[in-house]
Parts: structure tokens; sequence; C-alpha cells
């Protein structure tokens, strides 16, 4: 399986990212920002954390407009598999992706710590290795995850399964973490092919590390 992994400047996941991907047998390559399109077959590609042109602006709103992003439209739009985790959600946003915009945490603080995520669909490729209301333990770490939608929107992911993980205590009752819309953790788009959430599972592959639960989210894009 071949995995692509944009970098932008202030990208810091990128290598973790890729570390990940190799674990489970992908082909992992990196693709800078300025390039102008992505690699030929891939299967996957990953738009990772970090804090993307700094965030001088909102969360993401800069790359947006990056060279290689034309190339992602029109990956997106012939329905090839996207992967936003934290920053890469945050720019999915912003590039009209998926729904939705990010705020501030409603503390005013940056988040950084396990936290519990519940699974509200499986429906898709991604948690097909889950199943509904299956509980991970997955990192965070984030000041502007605070997941915004109106109650229009929210109704329509509601309905058409879009939301895939909510953030929850270790016995999967609802939290609020970040005062995120509903307690969203994570989303996709109405054709699920597009995909992102705030918490970190590439940070979550071994147990050496404080947990291996982010392997069965990250193996449901395996051929």
């Amino acid at each position: 399986m071949n995995v692509a992994v944009l970098q932008f400047p202030g990208t810091n996941c990128e290598y973790d990212t890729k570390y990940a991907f190799e674990m489970l047998g992908c082909d992992v390559t990196i693709v800078w920002h300025k390039d102008i399109k992505l690699p030929e077959n891939i299967d996957l590609l990953v738009i990772p954390g970090g804090f993307s042109y700094g965030d001088y602006l909102r969360s993401g709103a800069i790359a947006r407009f990056a060279n290689i992003m034309n190339s992602v439209q029109e990956y997106a739009a012939n329905g090839g598999k996207i992967l936003g985790i934290c920053n890469g959600f945050q720019i999915l946003l912003e590039a009209g992706l998926l729904p939705g915009a990010m705020k501030r945490n409603d503390s005013l603080h940056f988040i950084s710590k396990f936290n519990h995520l519940k699974v509200v669909n499986n429906d898709n490729i991604f948690l097909s290795k889950l199943k509904k209301d299956d509980v991970v333990n997955i990192p965070v770490a984030h000041h502007d995850g605070n997941y915004y939608i109106d109650a229009a929107g929210l109704k329509e992911l509601e309905q058409n399964g879009q939301i895939l993980l909510k953030y929850c205590d270790e016995s999967g009752k609802t939290t609020n973490l970040n005062g995120s819309v509903s307690n969203i953790a994570g989303i996709c788009n109405k054709e699920k092919n597009i995909f992102g959430l705030m918490p970190h599972p590439e940070r979550a592959m071994e147990d050496v590390l404080g947990c291996s639960d982010g392997l069965a989210m990250l193996k449901g894009f395996l051929k």
C-alpha cells in the first residue's frame, strides 16, 4: 500500500506518521508543500499534525493555499482517501473538504494528554477494524480543537453517519474536552473517503509509548 504524507513549514508529525504506516508495511513518501502534484498510484494521503505556517492566521488557513492543495482537491474529487490528523483536520476544514470549523479550546489552554474516544460510526474504511461504541485511548495535543458546526450542519452529520468519534471517559460516557459541538473528535465527508480527527493515532502505535490503540484505527486503511 502506497501512502503520501504532506509536509508544510511547521508540520511536526510527518515522521511519526511515516513511521506508523511503515510499521503497517506501507511504502510512505513525504510530499513537500511546494510540489504541484501528488505521487502517482497512492492509496492514501495523510495530512499530519503540527503548526502549518506557524498557525499565524487561523490554524490551517494558510496551508489551504499551498501549491500542493490543488492536487489534493483533485485527488479528493476523484474519490481518493484522505486522512487529516490534528492540524491536518484543520487544513481539511479550511479547504472545504470537510464541513465545520475549528475554534480555540474553550479553556483557552493547549491540551496535551491521553484521552479516551468513543467510536460512534464504524461504517467506513477508517474505523472498520473497530466496533461501534468501542473506546480507545489516544493522545491529543491541540490549542484550536474546539470543533464547531451549526445546528443544521450537525443534524446532517448525524443523519449521514459522518460523526466518527466523540471524546469520552474510560467507561464510554461522552465528555467535553475542549468545547466541541456534541463532543465531536472526528468526522468524515458524505462519501466517506475523507476523514479528519483531532487526536493522534500515529502516537499510539506501541505500548512502550503508553498505548497501541492507534494500530486498530490506522489498520482500517490497509488493503
